[in-house]
């Protein structure tokens, strides 16, 4: 089911919570609404389930313009951040509840519910009440009965914020198979950038009811629009260059910690006052015949599968670097010397925000 927004706009009291926003979600897309607190994502994935309707702009799923159709009308099955289980009713019963109320009867509700419980791995669990699963068996119960309605979109609201870590990476292998299974259109919302990373098709970044980004994992983290998004997708180091040289396949900058070598990557990058950013995971330890510098370790802070180090280079910029299990553990005040990779930088003009 193809979900498409144009022109989208939603006031709650006197916030703009979406502002003129388009986008289109394709057909078993799993698509992610990723962003800081208050940033839209939920009342965007509210309104697509038609709890909130849009104050200007169209929505449609498959075509079919969906302003002023109720929820029930809609073939959605949402997944709210707190589960929102019947505590007086079996995992059974719960599950067969959006069933029961679209007057499906008899050997249909029994059958389709089973298939729901197998789905998600639950059928052993069918005669427990809520109250006597795990948080994660909880989830999955909260799946099933979305599932169960064999909805045209899921709607996915934060669905792992309330679990602890071992089950969130647990429940994340579950919903990429439960997605891979079902091949249902999904959307999610998270504040969780691990998540959005290793499991969305497409995601779109959102701050103050905009679209600051749109496109692949990969695209955002390697090539965010600007310093919001590249500081919200993850940790990153900053410092302001200059041009200095641009060829057919790399560009030269000067920075205050010396000249930088970067791959040009999609295309001519202009002139003037820049940030360069790179992950402190680009920022590798030892000699280099490109981008070399040397550096003093500042601080070490021990992450169990890596260290990571505060640096200071050259005109006393101060960058982060991590290092996987090193073999000798490095100290405040060693010298040691660092390159960045030219294929893992980007650069943005200095007023992109």
């Amino acid at each position: 089911m193809i979900v498409s927004l144009s022109h989208v706009s939603k006031q709650l009291g006197r916030t703009a919570a979406l502002q003129d926003i388009s986008l289109e979600i394709a057909d078993r897309e799993l698509f992610f609404l990723l962003g800081p607190s208050g940033c839209g994502k939920t009342t965007l994935l509210r309104l697509l389930a038609g709890f909130h309707p849009a104050d200007t702009g169209e929505l449609r799923f498959g075509g079919r313009l969906m302003n002023g159709v109720p929820p029930h009308a809609r073939q959605t099955g949402m997944v709210f951040q707190n589960y929102a289980l019947w505590p007086h009713l079996t995992v059974a019963k719960n599950v067969a509840y959006g069933l029961e109320a679209r007057r499906v009867t008899g050997d249909e509700v029994k059958r389709r519910t089973r298939e729901a419980l197998e789905v998600v791995h639950m059928q052993d669990h069918a005669d427990r009440s809520p109250n006597q699963l795990s948080g994660g068996q909880q989830q999955r119960v909260a799946l099933a009965r979305a599932l169960v309605v064999k909805p045209d979109v899921l709607l996915l609201d934060e669905p792992l914020s309330n679990l602890d870590a071992r089950l969130r990476l647990e429940m994340r292998e579950e919903i990429r198979r439960i997605h891979r299974e079902t091949r249902i259109t999904t959307v999610y919302v998270t504040h969780d950038q691990e998540e959005s990373l290793s499991l969305a098709d497409r995601l779109a970044v959102m701050r103050e009811g905009r679209f600051e980004q749109v496109g692949t994992p990969r695209e955002i983290y390697r090539s965010p629009a600007n310093r919001f998004v590249a500081d919200f997708m993850g940790e990153t180091n900053w410092l302001p260059a200059e041009v200095s040289g641009q060829a057919t396949d790399g560009i030269s900058l000067a920075t205050p910690v010396g000249p930088i070598q970067m791959d040009r990557g999609s295309g001519k990058i202009a002139s003037g006052h820049l940030w360069l950013g790179f992950r402190p995971a680009s920022v590798r330890i030892g000699e280099s015949s490109i981008n070399a510098l040397s550096a003093v370790i500042e601080e070490v802070t021990y992450l169990g599968p890596v260290d990571q180090y505060r640096l200071v280079l050259r005109g006393n910029q101060r960058v982060k670097a991590v290092e996987t299990s090193p073999a000798q553990p490095r100290q405040p005040g060693d010298k040691i010397m660092v390159h960045l990779r030219p294929d893992e930088m980007f650069v943005l003009p200095r007023d992109a925000a």
